[in-house]
């Protein structure tokens, strides 16, 4: 008041009328509350992303935005004249098996994608003293490619990403993180993040069940999207105890450790889901593979630059799971 009173003097001294200054406003309240706080299953409600935090000590809170931000500070920019891949891999779920294959992911995609200094890994704790990491979550995978856009070159590089967790049918990727963290990123929101932030080149690698929704969302000419079931099958392996799914182990673990192109990959991971999923009696999960016309501008690049001997899978095979 003593400001805005002080500049009404001056005003008036110079002959002027006083000016009201326009003061910050917060935004209005145009919805009801979203599916995930109201109870209501219906798919309107989780369209657009919901997630909640709930009972994280604020040390904690403080720690994990450190954690963040350090990682996204620490992102090498892009390199002219070449085509960079940035990689992300993030376990949404806290389940040990999820953070044990997002962490090994990153490993094998950045390796393979020449990716060093320009990927990121959100998981938890991995159950066997892994790095702390930044904690997977709808808000740091949001925040990432918020962050690529900016030091990417997005005319010519890539996003190499890689989601394992839950999904839910007719929702979309489950976020759930112990009891302190709830989400849904659906296919709507999913879609509306990355052509919001103008990344048009992207090799989108999806792991949960129920997976194949974000298909038809996400699909371009220079989008390469997998996913580990169709949008009504469940996919195998998640079980806490594991080391991978069934997709992560089949595609990540073994078929892109190999010096091959992607469409051979996804072809050869394909065949060993099947066949895994016949010696368990299991219903087919239908593991989807979409490759836009115009992916090859920008995947033709990357992988002339792929090393050129493979490297040996890791951890206990996926379908340990299926052992009496």
């Amino acid at each position: 008041m003593r400001l805005w009173l002080h500049a009404s003097a001056m005003l008036l001294a110079m002959g002027g009328a006083p000016v009201a200054w326009a003061q910050p406003q917060p935004p209005a309240h145009t919805t009801g509350w979203p599916g995930i706080v109201s109870g209501d299953s219906g798919i309107d409600g989780l369209e657009s992303g919901p997630e909640l935090q709930r009972g994280r000590s604020p040390r904690s809170l403080l720690a994990e935005q450190r954690r963040l931000h350090a990682a996204l500070a620490a992102l090498s920019p892009e390199r002219k004249g070449m085509v960079d891949a940035y990689v992300v891999s993030v376990a949404l779920d806290s389940d040990p098996v999820f953070s044990r294959e997002a962490r090994e992911s990153a490993r094998v995609l950045a390796r393979r994608y020449d990716a060093e200094g320009r990927s990121l890994v959100f998981a938890g704790p991995d159950g066997r003293g892994g790095a702390e990491l930044p904690n997977g979550s709808i808000t740091a995978l949001t925040l990432a490619l918020a962050r690529i856009a900016e030091v990417m070159d997005r005319n010519q590089d890539v996003l190499v990403l890689y989601v394992t967790t839950h999904g839910a049918p007719d929702a979309g990727l489950a976020y759930h993180d112990g009891d302190q963290g709830f989400g849904v990123l659906s296919p709507a929101r999913f879609a509306a993040i990355l052509d919001g932030l103008g990344i048009r080149n992207r090799l989108l690698l999806l792991s949960a069940c129920y997976s194949g929704a974000f298909v038809k969302r996400l699909i371009s000419d220079t989008t390469a999207i997998l996913t580990a079931a169709s949008s009504r099958r469940t996919s195998f392996g998640c079980r806490a105890e594991n080391d991978w799914t069934f997709f992560g182990d089949a595609l990540v673990n073994h078929a892109l450790r190999k010096p091959q192109p992607l469409a051979d990959a996804a072809a050869e991971a394909r065949q060993t889901i099947i066949g895994w999923e016949r010696a368990g009696r299991l219903d087919p999960s239908m593991p989807q593979v979409s490759i836009g016309d115009n992916v090859s501008a920008w995947l033709a690049p990357l992988e002339a630059r792929m090393p050129k001997v493979a490297t040996a899978p890791v951890g206990a095979p996926a379908t340990d799971a299926l052992k009496p």
